[in-house]
């Protein structure tokens, strides 16, 4: 589920979208073969075939950089409304774990987090730029949902989100994909009941 970046776009020429993806690809092996603490921005220079200073004009630190990296991932297509909320959470659930499973991500995730530890901006970007526009497309899902009958009234498409990407992202980080299509569909059917039963009955 990949969202391209914002551009962080300096004085001088245009950037080369080109270039550009050949860092992040050559950023997105290095943390999977090296890790997040050894991936550097001269390392990353030496496997783009470029020099480090073309990317410190891009992007301001290895923070950054890894950042971009994990968010240019395509792990999948972001599914569209049905109003079976069974079917549609479920490619949901599948989407939000390929994302969070991808080798990349899993090395890379907890590095940021870590780095971020003390700096709540940076963090808060960080987190933003996880949800992005899926929080909306879920809240889309379940709005279709209930207009179909299939979720009540009052579902919170928040909660659904926020289930959802505390469940994948924690069993990705402890697990990976290990069993994951059970996992998957366990999710999932536990967010069909958060989606459909009254607060009394669960």
């Amino acid at each position: 589920m990949s969202e391209r970046r914002e551009a962080r776009q300096g004085p001088g020429r245009p950037r080369d979208p080109q270039l550009d993806d050949q860092v992040l690809r050559a950023t997105q092996e290095l943390l999977v073969e090296q890790g997040f603490q050894a991936t550097t921005i001269q390392g990353v220079a030496r496997r783009a075939g470029v020099v480090a200073t073309s990317i410190y004009r891009r992007w301001p630190n290895k923070i950054h950089l890894v950042e971009d990296a994990i968010f240019a991932l395509d792990t999948g297509v972001v599914p569209q409304p049905t109003g079976d909320i069974a079917a549609d959470l479920l490619a949901w659930t599948r989407l939000f774990f390929a994302a969070a499973t991808h080798p990349a991500a899993r090395s890379g995730i907890p590095g940021l987090l870590s780095a971020y530890h003390d700096d709540e901006q940076s963090y808060q970007r960080l987190r933003e730029r996880g949800e992005g526009l899926a929080r909306v497309a879920i809240r889309a899902t379940v709005d279709a949902a209930i207009a179909n009958g299939q979720a009540r009234p009052d579902c919170d498409a928040d909660l659904i989100f926020e289930f959802l990407r505390g469940a994948t992202l924690l069993r990705a980080l402890t697990r990976g994909d290990e069993d994951g299509e059970r996992f998957c569909r366990q999710t999932a059917a536990a967010l069909v009941t958060l989606a459909t039963e009254h607060e009394s009955q669960l």
